[in-house]
């Protein structure tokens, strides 16, 4: 029958990982009215939204095909970069950092872009162990971007995005996604970048207002309460505004890929739940880390 297919499940293993490329059978006759385009998509990305469609007694659709953008198009996204730089500019404030950072941004994707590729296809656990070093390195240097004493603390700033991170995205990938291995990369590499990212930013804002409060006088746990709870102002903004300022990249990416809307509002549930804890937890552990030692710490 023309426009017949079909979601079937294999086991109940495979309901409950929606990791497994095998878990559902998808057949497409030739000719289908519907004009499904099921060969540009990967069965592994489609699996659960497509499970959770048949469960409701709704018919699978795989469907909205990702528009590619094209270079000169891209360039237009630059002007309201420009626009700010104007404004720095008129207004005498320096634009070096803009536009080095903006550089920066740029080839720093490019660059990812190529080793994605590589890496994703990659069933070597020791290169996504490397490639996890190599972002927590990072995200500890740049974390201490607004401190005096970059060198001196980073140990601690390392530390802490440790003890904020690999928790959580040992707990997100083995237990809320029960991935299969711990090492698949096209799930791991992303997730653990939103939350070393977390983490990077959580602990640079403690670092700086510690710093800062510091200078003027306060003790440490005054400087210690206000620079946590400064550290997770962002975060904490973004759980007030989700769903009703904002609609978050990944939630975003998955409804324009063409995942149920409900199921996208589950990861992004758990992206949201993920961040706040890996932020938290981090700059936490960087101020504990930084306490003077003495009678009044």
């Amino acid at each position: 029958m023309k426009g017949q297919h079909k979601a079937k499940a294999l086991n109940h293993r495979s309901l409950c990982s929606p990791y497994r490329a095998d878990a559902y059978d998808f057949s497409f006759s030739e000719g289908d009215a519907l004009g499904y385009n099921v060969q540009r998509f990967q069965r592994q990305e489609y699996a659960q939204g497509v499970w959770a469609t048949a469960r409701r007694g709704l018919t699978p659709r795989v469907s909205v095909l990702m528009l590619t953008i094209p270079i000169l198009n891209l360039v237009l996204g630059f002007l309201p970069v420009v626009a700010v730089v104007i404004i720095l500019f008129r207004w005498s404030i320096p634009t070096r950092t803009t536009w080095y950072a903006s550089a920066r941004m740029v080839a720093q994707l490019l660059i990812i872009g190529y080793l994605l590729t590589f890496i994703f296809e990659t069933k070597q656990p020791g290169v996504i162990m490397g490639v996890l070093c190599v972002m927590m390195l990072a995200a500890s240097w740049i974390a201490l971007r607004p401190v005096k004493d970059r060198a001196g603390a980073y140990p601690k700033a390392l530390i802490s995005i440790v003890a904020g991170s690999v928790p959580v995205l040992a707990l997100v990938t083995q237990r809320v996604l029960s991935m299969e291995t711990w090492f698949q990369p096209k799930f791991v590499v992303p997730l653990a970048g939103m939350i070393f990212s977390q983490s990077m930013n959580a602990v640079s804002l403690a670092a700086e207002r510690f710093s800062a409060e510091s200078e003027r006088g306060k003790d440490y746990a005054q400087c210690r309460n206000i620079a946590l709870t400064a550290a997770l102002i962002p975060i904490t903004n973004s759980l007030f505004a989700v769903g009703l300022v904002a609609l978050p990249g990944m939630m975003t990416g998955q409804i324009l890929s063409g995942i149920d809307p409900l199921i996208a509002v589950r990861y992004q549930i758990m992206v949201m739940c993920m961040a706040f804890g890996a932020g938290g937890i981090s700059a936490a552990t960087y101020l504990r880390l930084i306490r003077p030692e003495g009678p009044d710490s």
